[in-house]
């Protein structure tokens, strides 16, 4: 029996968020097509992870044995992060830019979930795991357009969660999401509502496919 975990960090509820509507499709696909699963979901939006502390940081790198009571407070945070994400079979990750990065709240998680020995460095206890992100973005930062060099979403994950964790990794991008709201971008709306029906198409066809793969 596989394990989804799902980590959601829009600050906007599903009917106005690209990011949590397509992960929501990609969610739905998954369930029905493996309905015998698990989803592990964590909103790191509406319920943040401890950003990381100097004791949780220096209990990653010293025995039990030598915590103090607050490191091994802060220790047992991570560790219970880390141990949702090496069960999982399947990480699913909404991740919208805002200003040009990932949401705090994410990189919140991020930093928790990163440790020497375990999930990074020689042994990394999530390698391999397929990881879909689904990375919304209210303009466009594709090669080509003007804003091609402020693409540090999909730039910064791929280090992280493919270089350093060892993942395997799958973007869902929707961009141009805020070309229905903003006047000066009424011209896009035609490539905002292909990217937007392309999404949903990837999302609903990736997560069958990830399903069917892993209950082979």
């Amino acid at each position: 029996m596989a394990t989804l975990l799902h980590i959601d960090s829009s600050v906007f509820p599903v009917e106005a968020s690209s990011t949590r509507s397509v992960a929501d499709a990609f969610r739905k696909a998954w369930e029905e097509q493996y309905p015998e699963g698990t989803v592990i979901y964590r909103d790191v939006a509406a319920n943040p992870v401890p950003h990381i502390t100097a004791d949780a940081w220096f209990a990653g790198n010293a025995a039990p044995s030598e915590h103090t009571p607050e490191q091994s407070a802060a220790f047992a945070a991570r560790v219970k992060l880390i141990e949702e994400l090496e069960q999982a079979d399947a990480v699913l990750i909404g991740a919208p830019m805002y200003n040009y990065s990932i949401p705090s709240t994410l990189k919140a998680w991020l930093d928790n979930v990163l440790l020497l020995g375990r999930t990074t460095g020689e042994t990394r206890s999530a390698q391999g795991t397929p990881v879909i992100v689904v990375a919304s973005r209210g303009g466009s930062c594709a090669p080509g357009t003007p804003r091609e060099g402020y693409e540090f979403v999909q730039n910064y994950l791929e280090a992280v969660l493919k270089g350093t964790l060892g993942m395997d990794l799958d973007f869902i991008v929707p961009e141009l999401t805020m070309a229905p709201r903003n006047p000066a971008m009424s011209e896009l709306v035609p490539l905002y509502e292909a990217s937007r029906k392309r999404a949903f198409e990837d999302a609903t066809t990736k997560a069958k496919e990830l399903a069917v793969r892993l209950a082979a």
